[in-house]
């Protein structure tokens, strides 16, 4: 089953090297690092959806607040069945509904996203209405950790720690790189796993490019009743091709014909196994 993932997250980063390469450009770095938090959601049984039933009520939500990175998450999308492959080769087209930024015209998008730091405040209201109709749907949010330099990530954490909410379970993409460099030096967060338990938190900390780790945690999940969950993911900025890894620089960018083939040989090169 972890060979079957990583397989699957190689197949997420080579749809994010087509869409970097035949459109105006995407948001490279924060899409390869979260590949594998995403296939592990939608393709190990952690997320309870049906794509072919996407607004079924009692469902678990998944809020995408890193919306920058929509190559990814609408590679993972159309893998999962919420939409045919073949319209990934829409992307950023005219008339398309694959926007720089998803919103809910796209089957299986909860929220219009990339406004950062909204995420977690709205997943918040929802595990709130879940818990007060008595529903089972939890609700997973994806932020970046430069998003958590924000002001309402924390209102929202402080939020969901006094009510409660152990239906409520936040993802870090904690690849330690944003747009204008590193984490630390930008508006230092560290240390980091430290704030979300003092916030109330039920916290660990995992290898973000380890599926089968991300699926030990994700099944665990509540870690705590009666407290909301956060999992800091570690990861790789650009993670799989080596001139995007650990840099800002493919924060946003589009693929020539020659870094896209170099891209994908790069991946049919790589490695699978648990951590790929």
């Amino acid at each position: 089953m972890v060979n079957d993932l990583a397989e699957r997250a190689r197949t997420l980063r080579k749809h994010v090297v087509h869409l970097a390469a035949d459109s105006p450009g995407a948001h490279v770095g924060g899409s390869m690092s979260v590949v594998e938090i995403l296939t592990t959601l939608y393709f190990d049984g952690v997320l309870r959806v049906d794509p072919a039933d996407p607004a079924r009520p009692g469902r678990d939500r998944l809020i995408f607040s890193k919306g920058h990175s929509s190559a990814a998450y609408y590679a993972a999308l159309a893998e999962a069945g919420f939409f045919p492959v073949s319209e990934l080769d829409t992307y950023k087209k005219t008339g398309s509904r694959l926007a720089g930024h998803p919103h809910t015209g796209v089957p299986g998008v909860e929220l219009a996203t990339g406004s950062l730091g909204h995420g977690l405040p709205v997943g918040v209201g929802l595990a709130m209405a879940a818990q007060a109709e008595g529903l089972p749907s939890r609700v997973f949010v994806i932020v970046g950790d430069g998003e958590c330099q924000e002001g309402s990530v924390w209102e929202a954490a402080m939020a969901a720690a006094h009510y409660k909410l152990d239906n409520l379970v936040v993802i870090v993409d904690r690849n330690g790189i944003q747009e204008d460099g590193p984490t630390e030096e930008i508006m230092a967060l560290e240390p980091f796993a430290d704030k979300w338990r003092a916030f109330g938190w039920a916290t660990v900390e995992v290898d973000g490019h380890d599926v089968g780790e991300l699926s030990n945690v994700l099944h665990e999940v509540p870690l705590t009743w009666s407290r909301p969950t956060a999992i800091i993911a570690k990861t790789v900025k650009g993670k799989g091709l080596s001139f995007s890894e650990n840099t800002n620089t493919w924060h946003y960018g589009h693929l020539s014909a020659d870094l896209k083939q170099q891209a994908l040989q790069e991946l049919a090169k790589e490695t699978i196994g648990g951590a790929s």
